[in-house]
């Protein structure tokens, strides 16, 4: 079965993995789960108690402790079932949400979201939200860039006083060679950085209490953007860029292992990262015969029979 059979319930693929091995071998304990899937103790015990919490796996009483698998087609059903009511919940909180915030007077919803327009007052007031922050910096970056993609001396800035910077990429934008450069760059000084296969949208968040969003998400000269204080909307996206955020793969680690060559961190970083074949062979220069090569070795380095299992042994040894 797929590593990933319990993502679509909110679940990862170490849960999974878990959660088939439990159900092939009723009464497992711990330090045998731990063997079958390769996980750190750490992870093992998050893993077990969000499957205890789904009420996928059960803890048997006595010592050590075993653990055994409800049958799927209750439990999986029933997990399926309450998570579609939590989504219905969801909706209707939504709804009432956007009525509220409809039904806000002009003087009210003004001082919430501004309108800020032409591109010097936009630079302005993006450098003023990132030098006002004193904690954290959340951003999502995606093309096309009506500035320069690879300059941004103020994320430095930031980083050498303390401030966390996480960014979330979008995966196209990371083909050029100049961007990943300058984003292995950020990435070295400190800054947090993962990416998505697709995040068609552009955000800047200065400790969750003030926010820039483009009117367009596609134009290259971007004239008008939303400048938006704490309010139910700042908290929706907000709670978009953390749900994003868990679903996104790290793209290098701070500190690269000495056991790997840099290009073939930077080919593992591209694959994690989502970028198509053709556009890693580009970066690396190298033809796509060579890189399909090398990407068989790093597998058979890792003992991965599939890309996804070379990512996961990948970032467990510090690759990622």
């Amino acid at each position: 079965m797929s590593d990933d059979l319990l993502e679509p319930l909110g679940l990862g693929p170490l849960e999974s993995a878990l959660y088939l091995r439990v159900l092939a071998a009723p009464r497992s304990t711990s330090a045998r789960l731990a063997e079958s899937v390769d996980a750190a103790p750490s992870a093992l015990r998050t893993a077990l108690h969000r499957l205890v919490a789904a009420g996928l796996v059960t803890r048997l009483a006595g010592s050590p402790t075993r653990y055994t698998a409800a049958p799927p087609e209750v439990a999986v059903d029933a997990l399926a079932t309450r998570r579609q009511q939590e989504l219905d919940q969801l909706r209707v909180r939504v709804r009432e949400l956007a009525l509220s915030y409809a039904d806000l007077g002009p003087s009210v919803s003004s001082e919430l979201v501004e309108l800020v327009e032409g591109q010097d007052a936009l630079r302005h007031r993006a450098e003023q939200l990132q030098l006002g922050a004193q904690q954290e910096i959340l951003a999502i970056d995606c093309p096309p860039y009506f500035d320069s993609p690879t300059d941004n001396p103020i994320e430095f800035q930031l980083l050498a006083r303390g401030v966390e910077c996480r960014v979330l990429y979008d995966a196209p934008g990371l083909e050029s060679a100049d961007k990943r450069k300058f984003v292995l760059r950020c990435v070295d000084a400190g800054e947090q950085a993962r990416s998505l296969p697709s995040v068609r949208m552009k955000m800047l968040v200065a400790d969750r209490r003030c926010a820039m969003i483009p009117l367009s998400f596609e134009a290259t000269e971007s004239t008008a953007a939303l400048w938006i204080r704490p309010s139910p909307l700042l908290t929706a996206l907000v709670t978009c860029f953390d749900l994003l955020w868990e679903r996104a793969t790290p793209l290098a680690a701070d500190r690269p292992s000495d056991e790997l060559d840099p290009k073939d961190r930077e080919l593992l970083a591209m694959m994690a990262a989502g970028a198509k074949d053709a556009a890693i062979a580009r970066s690396l220069g190298i033809t796509q015969r060579t890189m399909t090569r090398r990407i068989a070795q790093l597998m058979g380095e890792l003992n991965a029979q599939t890309r996804f299992q070379a990512g996961l042994q990948a970032a467990k040894r510090g690759w990622l």
